[in-house]
């Protein structure tokens, strides 16, 4: 099988960079996936966590913006959102400027359960970083917002 080779940003040096991106990779999947048990409403998927926090984040938006943001196909993003709906975290409204739209709007309930969340997993992740050293976690405060661009990315 060829060896697949990818671009390298300028100045890196390709073994020792290949390999952190390989660390990175893994441990943010693991801490990733160790997150999400965190959830407080069992009831609802990632994709529709998802949803709920770039609504959160964002503000409302129609379901072909939310599609984009999310990454999904706005077929999917019409059933997420009616799945929302039918659990009462978000509301559909008139489009102020276009009526064929609908915006859509999360809840006091979604708003208070995404808060419960963020604490619990906040919570979580405190507890965790209590294992580490002051030079771990200066070193995790300085990382935070690399991680932060590159999730915008």
């Amino acid at each position: 099988m060829p060896e697949l080779s990818f671009p390298q940003p300028v100045g890196w040096e390709v073994p020792d960079d290949a390999a952190a991106v390989n660390a990175l990779r893994s441990a943010v999947m693991r801490l990733s996936r160790r997150l999400k048990h965190q959830r407080v409403d069992e009831s609802l998927s990632p994709t529709e966590m998802s949803v709920l926090g770039t609504l959160a984040r964002c503000g409302r938006a129609t379901p072909g913006e939310l599609a984009r943001k999310e990454h999904v196909q706005p077929p999917s993003m019409t059933r997420i959102v009616a799945m929302l709906e039918a659990k009462g975290l978000v509301r559909l409204e008139p489009h102020p400027d276009d009526r064929r739209q609908k915006v859509v709007t999360q809840t006091e309930e979604a708003e208070a359960m995404l808060e419960e969340s963020r604490r619990r997993r906040n919570a979580w992740l405190t507890e965790l970083a209590s294992g580490l050293d002051e030079e771990e976690w200066a070193a995790l405060r300085a990382a935070a917002p690399v991680l932060e661009k590159l999730a915008q990315l």
